[in-house]
């Protein structure tokens, strides 16, 4: 954290207890039995669903919301779990309201979806608070296979081979496994430490070991990996952060937005986290916008989320714009950044509006700032991967990179969203791929 001497409007303790729980609560309860059999009740059951096809897992959406409304709600758990080992955080996380619920025949009639991220939270939340773990591994097929990433697309990659009989090694840099879903999205989506529960839930499936602390280049290569196991699967996600740039970038109270993410996911006591008096975030994707609503919630008395296009062109949903500004937040479009002001520690941001066509016009605004996170990108971090396409690992079928026997797949990968949903899909699907691989 910066040295608070130099920007003294960084401190932590801006709220009471009561204010820090009341803000980092669940942004959506739990629905209970009553709510969940109404919202049920909405469903249409359609023949030929087009929220299954709006589902990057591709879950039979109208079979598990026919089974809660009958009463079983564990087994709408196994529909859900089959296509989405990962479904309760993606109940949780997933943009439903640009996915499944955005293709919803009730969202094209009447403006309002079936809730189905919701349902789907209810039925994996009942399964897994009774401990179940609905699969089980097959004969042990004396095949090892190295994961590299222990993040959503490692972690459903690892337990579809693991069912399949296969050892599963999972290599990750960081301390504790889960990614993004640990470290990486915003503390209200996910509460009560669900991200550590989940996977602990999923090891449950058996023959998975994690080793944690390990990071490809430093402590691994893939010729060591390709050396000591049958096939590799690399689940990397993007550990680099762009830069913005300019002269100055490293002066105090500058920060990367998903290290703030990071400490905020991970800290015991929200009054001992520093935040700013002036923040400013720069970026206008989903990482942009938790760190910016975050930062409003731990205190801030004035927050800024500054994007160089227009509004429509913001990667974060609509959804997420506007939880940011009912939260407060001050949402500035068709600006890019172009000089840091301070001396030692940053005290303002100097911006110049752009057209649609991000062409300068000549016009510009500064922003008093005490603290700045850059959320701009993330770029994929490495050596000796495979081939690449553009910044990621390039990828063909279901996750094969130019390497035999190496697979990729997730946010280091070629061609993805960036959503975690997307991340289980093709680690599921470079999981069978390697499955078919390896057993001929």
């Amino acid at each position: 954290m910066s040295d608070t001497t130099l920007t003294p409007g960084i401190k932590a303790g801006r709220l009471d207890a009561a204010a820090y729980d009341e803000n980092f609560g669940d942004l959506h309860p739990r629905l209970d039995d009553h709510e969940v059999l109404v919202a049920a009740d909405r469903c249409y059951f359609c023949h030929d669903a087009p929220c299954i096809t709006a589902c990057p897992t591709e879950i039979d959406i109208p079979l598990f919301i026919r089974q809660i409304a009958t009463g079983t709600a564990e087994a709408a758990a196994e529909t859900i779990l089959d296509q989405n080992i990962l479904g309760g955080m993606c109940a949780r996380v997933c943009p439903t309201e640009t996915l499944c619920e955005q293709a919803c025949v009730r969202e094209a009639a009447e403006g309002k979806p079936v809730l189905i991220g919701q349902l789907q939270r209810y039925a994996t939340d009942t399964l897994m608070e009774q401990g179940k773990h609905p699969f089980a591994r097959a004969v042990r097929t004396g095949k090892q296979v190295a994961v590299v990433g222990a993040g959503p697309a490692g972690l459903a990659c690892a337990h579809r081979l693991a069912m399949h009989g296969h050892d599963v090694t999972i290599y990750d840099a960081r301390q504790k496994p889960g990614g993004l879903n640990e470290y990486g999205i915003a503390a209200y989506k996910s509460v009560d430490g669900f991200a550590e529960r989940e996977v602990d839930w999923l090891l449950q499936i058996g023959g998975i070991t994690i080793e944690t602390g390990k990071s490809l280049g430093s402590d691994l290569t893939l010729d060591q990996l390709k050396a000591s196991h049958d096939a590799v699967f690399l689940g990397l996600g993007l550990g680099g952060v762009n830069a913005l740039g300019l002269e100055a970038e490293d002066k105090d109270g500058i920060e990367n937005a998903v290290d703030f993410i990071a400490d905020l996911r991970q800290a015991r006591d929200l009054a001992k986290l520093p935040v700013g008096r002036d923040v400013v975030v720069i970026g206008g994707g989903m990482t942009a916008v938790d760190a910016a609503v975050q930062a409003k919630l731990l205190g801030a008395l004035n927050v800024s989320l500054v994007y160089r296009r227009g509004r429509d062109r913001m990667n974060a949903s609509v959804f997420e714009q506007d939880l940011a500004a009912s939260k407060g937040v001050r949402i500035i479009t068709n600006a890019q950044p172009v000089a840091i002001h301070g001396n030692g520690a940053v005290r303002e941001i100097e911006f110049e509006y752009t057209d649609d066509s991000l062409t300068p016009t000549g016009q510009t605004f500064r922003l008093a700032a005490d603290q700045v996170f850059k959320a701009i990108g993330q770029t994929l971090q490495g050596d000796g991967l495979p081939k690449l396409e553009g910044r990621k690992i390039a990828v063909t079928g279901a996750g094969r990179t130019s390497v035999a026997g190496i697979w990729a797949g997730g946010d280091c990968a070629a061609g993805g969203d960036d959503l975690t949903v997307t991340a289980v899909a093709e680690g599921r699907d470079a999981a069978e791929d390697i499955h078919s691989s390896l057993m001929g």
